[in-house]
């Protein structure tokens, strides 16, 4: 598989690869605040995506994220409210909302991924570890293809008319045709500005 790049600030990403990803648990993941239509993300466990994706095929989109982080509850509240995100993302991926410090077992490729010290405070999935090839950043964005093959990960907090032209490159496919340099240069996007700056709980 080709390699692609991402470049958003300071940001610089690398293609990487995955497998076939299975939940054995059955665990809902946390919830996240409706926008002001009550409108909302279609989140799901990824035992749930895994089943939806045997009757359709869609990306994924994972957002991977900690109960300590503070600019993980921002990006929830901020940009996954954002009727342009949650629209798009519907329509094109199934979302995933991946705890990096879970309890769950985890069935990957024919191996078995845990969290080594369930009982410790901040101990790392190793799912998390995998998926995020053990640089441990939250909020991270992760993207796989429809046949759960990882295609990129994005660190850091993103505002809605930053994660917009990302969504857009992989959910329509542009990544396979051209360079996201190129794409970005002449991407014209449906949120115009960004929303108000915020500061993360207990910052």
């Amino acid at each position: 598989m080709k390699t692609t790049k991402i470049i958003i600030g300071l940001f610089s990403l690398s293609l990487l690869l995955s497998g076939f990803i299975f939940f054995q648990s059955q665990n809902n993941p946390a919830a996240v605040p409706q926008n002001e239509a009550g409108e909302t993300i279609h989140w799901h466990t990824f035992q749930e995506a895994v089943q939806l994706s045997q009757k359709e095929k869609k990306k994924v989109f994972i957002d991977v994220y900690t109960s300590w982080c503070g600019w993980c509850k921002v990006m929830e509240k901020n940009t996954f409210t954002n009727p342009v995100i949650i629209k798009y993302v519907n329509e094109h991926f199934y979302a995933v909302r991946l705890d990096a410090e879970m309890k769950d077992t985890v069935r990957f490729n024919n191996s078995v991924f845990v969290n080594p010290s369930p009982n410790v405070p901040r101990s790392t999935h190793q799912l998390a570890s995998s998926l995020l090839s053990n640089k441990l950043s939250y909020p991270t964005t992760v993207y796989l293809d429809e046949n759960f093959n990882l295609l990129t990960q994005v660190p850091g907090y993103l505002q809605p008319n930053q994660l917009e032209p990302i969504v857009k490159y992989f959910g329509e496919d542009a990544y396979k045709t051209i360079q996201w340099d190129d794409y970005s240069k002449t991407f014209k996007g449906e949120i115009t500005a960004p929303p108000p700056a915020v500061t993360p709980p207990g910052h």
